[in-house]
């Protein structure tokens, strides 16, 4: 077969699937969209999760694991270590929540660029707490600091497991 022959029957093969209306093919019902009612329903049934809940949660498990730093090494040290994480954690991320909840953003395009902007910072913001709390502690414990720091971090999974469940024991399932 030559390379035009096989052209040819590549184009005649794909030639119609551009033609097709969603779900002709397939028996599928083509895409709708939901009506204002359905809409408002759907919102009612799956509220959006505030970002304050999650600083919230992430606040009080660096409290958590500060204390459980303090009760189990004895060590000032490793308590103030544990605070410099959570303190890591927890402001930027709550500059980040104020930052993209302030003002309501009608452009999905404008609501990308506010996220990422917001993301910049507390990336930047992160850095700048780390570094100044490197040079700044002398006798830094970088394991109870970095430990609480994905403590505070990893709690963002279990703020969302809770919603799911809650939600679920609502619905009587």
């Amino acid at each position: 077969m030559t390379p035009t022959e096989t052209r040819d029957k590549l184009l005649a093969a794909s030639a119609g699937w551009d033609d097709e209306t969603p779900g002709d093919a397939d028996g599928e019902a083509a895409f709708k969209g939901l009506t204002r009612e359905e809409a408002q329903a759907l919102r009612a049934k799956n509220p959006l999760l505030s970002p304050w809940k999650v600083v919230a949660a992430q606040a009080a498990a660096g409290v958590v694991f500060t204390a459980l730093w303090w009760l189990f090494a004895q060590e000032s040290v490793k308590a103030w270590s544990a605070l410099y994480g959570a303190t890591a954690v927890v402001l930027p991320n709550a500059l980040m929540a104020w930052g993209t909840t302030r003002r309501p953003v009608t452009n999905a395009s404008a609501a990308v660029l506010s996220f990422a902007v917001w993301e910049l910072v507390k990336i930047l913001l992160v850095i700048a707490i780390l570094v100044v709390v490197a040079k700044q502690v002398a006798d830094l414990s970088w394991v109870a600091m970095l430990l609480t720091m994905m403590g505070c971090l990893k709690v963002n999974w279990l703020v969302l497991l809770t919603r799911g469940r809650n939600k679920s024991i609502s619905d009587g399932n």
